[in-house]
């Protein structure tokens, strides 16, 4: 039903953001017996759903399977021509229901969750305003305004969904928190010329329409990566600079490695440079050329900005409840999801916005516990303090971080590294192995090239991290997730048998090389 302009609504909980971190906060609240409103101002699900995670990888996917077909003798004679752009971008179009979210918004209705739709701000204690700018459920492709990459969708525009009101503004009041789950934001370069050129972000670039003759990607971090080979496979001519190299946060094999694999995919890699200026001379449609420091310039149909996104904070009142924050810092909170500088608790914060583990997967734990521990700080069942490795706290933020990087070949990371290891002053050891040795990974692909890392605590004989680097390695990291988050002993390992032949057994390999030292 309709609410009017500057009518109050009281909830036990409001969440600002409507992402799968909003969403898992909401759930788990509602199932802990609290009512809940949860505000989206784009759609409901978030960055990941429509934008991100699942576009993106859609993108990728016929690619490695291409691929993957044409490293196996006797399926290789068999493969015919290349992918069909059309049909990939349509596959990928389903997976975002054409950007429509009228399905979350009944999943969210059948879960007993208030949908309201506008842009949010704190406004005192535990009151929200929803300032509702007209519209409705599915923005359509290339729309929405929701912010969030790792599934924390911002609260913004948008319109009436279910309960939520036509025009004006709505005043929410929340009986016992308000939780902030609004994501990120992409992070911009100061290159003259750049904010005056039309150049995609990662958004333009998983909703496309069409794949552009030729691309420029200045970012050679996750996002611009992977979607540097995607555009590559599909039959754009991409060059990809990077101020640094591919990945330059990882270890160095695995850049070595994905840069290697980038240039096989017929994409034009550049390390060690950077954008100076940038232009399209023609006019706003022409083509646009990209200035870059070395004193040379690469000319494009598309420029697509990927250096990574920051908090969406912006414009959420978070002065008026005594929350002060530099541009773009995260917002500090505890384990439970408490914000450390509201003192008497009510406000929290989960996903992106926190800075801890800006990742989909992440967001969603985080969201979890932050539902369960409000529910029961609600029913008087737990306190200002939070027991680690409890439904109450997100530990895994701290120590037992998975990623993976949907490149061909494949990387899947969590934990330390060796160099973060030894920054945080522990004694470490590290074992390698190749992947190819393994029986199982040589039946997966004829020729497999592929690398495994260990880092291994040499006081307490447990695993710290580990990194996979080949095809098909994603289905690796759980095990080592496990083997991290459990702080497994090496011995109990032994007993942890991999079947043959698959490449889990280089989890043997790997032990046996740890043995050998």
């Amino acid at each position: 039903m309709a609410q009017t302009a500057q009518t109050p609504d009281t909830f036990d909980v409001v969440v600002i953001g409507g992402g799968s971190t909003g969403e898992n906060v909401a759930d788990y609240a509602h199932e802990g017996g609290l009512s809940v409103a949860m505000v989206e101002r784009g759609l409901v699900g978030g960055e990941c759903s429509y934008y991100a995670c699942m576009p993106s990888k859609a993108l990728l996917r016929p690619g490695q399977a291409l691929a993957a077909a044409r490293r196996v003798d006797g399926a290789a004679q068999a493969v015919d021509g290349g992918l069909d752009a059309a049909a990939v971008l349509q596959r990928r179009t389903t997976f975002t229901h054409g950007w429509d979210d009228s399905s979350q918004v009944r999943w969210a209705d059948g879960a007993g969750i208030t949908v309201v739709r506008g842009s949010a701000r704190l406004d005192g204690d535990r009151r929200v305003v929803v300032a509702s700018e007209g519209g409705g459920a599915g923005e359509g492709e290339g729309g929405g305004a929701g912010a969030g990459a790792g599934g924390s969708g911002g609260a913004g525009a948008g319109g009436d969904a279910g309960t939520a009101g036509g025009g004006g503004e709505r005043v929410l009041r929340a009986r016992h928190a308000v939780v902030l789950a609004t994501g990120s934001e992409p992070r911009t370069l100061p290159v003259e010329g750049l904010a005056g050129t039309r150049h995609w972000t990662t958004r333009d670039a998983t909703s496309a329409r069409a794949v552009p003759g030729s691309l420029v990607v200045v970012g050679a971090g996750v996002s611009g990566v992977e979607l540097a080979q995607a555009y590559a496979r599909l039959g754009a001519r991409v060059t990809l600079v990077a101020r640094h190299q591919v990945l330059a946060s990882f270890a160095p094999q695995v850049s070595e490695r994905v840069g290697r694999a980038l240039g096989e995919s017929g994409v034009d890699v550049r390390e060690g440079v950077s954008p100076s200026s940038v232009e399209r001379p023609g006019g706003p449609d022409a083509a646009v050329v990209v200035h870059l420091d070395d004193g040379t310039a690469v000319t494009a149909d598309e420029l697509l900005v990927a250096v990574g996104r920051r908090p969406a904070t912006t414009g959420l009142g978070l002065e008026t409840v005594g929350v002060q924050l530099d541009d773009g810092a995260p917002i500090e909170v505890d384990d439970s999801g408490r914000v450390t500088q509201v003192e008497d608790g009510w406000l929290y914060a989960a996903g992106d916005l926190t800075g801890r583990a800006p990742l989909t997967h992440q967001g969603k734990y985080a969201g979890r516990v932050v539902g369960d521990a409000i529910a029961a700080r609600a029913a008087g069942t737990l306190g200002d303090e939070v027991e680690a490795w409890t439904r109450y706290a997100s530990t895994s933020d701290h120590v037992a971080v998975p990623q993976v990087i949907f490149t061909d070949p494949e990387v899947a990371h969590v934990g330390l590294t060796d160099a973060d290891a030894r920054e945080h002053g522990r004694r470490v050891r590290t074992v390698e192995e190749d992947l190819g040795d393994v029986a199982g990974a040589s039946l997966v692909a004829d020729g497999y090239s592929g690398w495994a890392q260990l880092v291994l605590d040499d006081e307490s004989d447990v695993v710290l991290g580990a990194t996979f680097v080949g095809q098909d390695v994603a289905e690796l990291l759980h095990a080592a997730t496990i083997a991290v988050v459990g702080e497994v002993p090496l011995g109990r390992l032994w007993h942890a048998v991999p079947a043959y032949p698959t490449m889990s057994e280089v989890w043997l390999r790997l032990l046996e090389a740890d043995r050998r030292r």
